[in-house]
């Protein structure tokens, strides 16, 4: 049997975190911002947050014109 690793966004995290209601609106802020971020469901408030964390992330490569 193989053991399930529930990964879980902490209570305290998510209420610290700024909270984006669609996907939409998660972009329109990544786009603005000076660093590397990324969006997330949460699955705690079902919003969308943003993290600029990607240690086992797959980043899609850009796309040449």
């Amino acid at each position: 049997m193989t053991a399930r690793i529930d990964l879980r966004t902490r209570l305290s995290i998510c209420a610290k975190k700024a909270r984006y209601a669609t996907a939409a609106d998660a972009l329109a802020a990544i786009a603005k911002a000076t660093i590397t971020l990324r969006h997330y469901a949460c699955d705690r408030c079902g919003q969308f947050h943003l993290t600029s964390r990607t240690k086992g992330k797959r980043i899609p490569r850009p796309v040449k014109p």
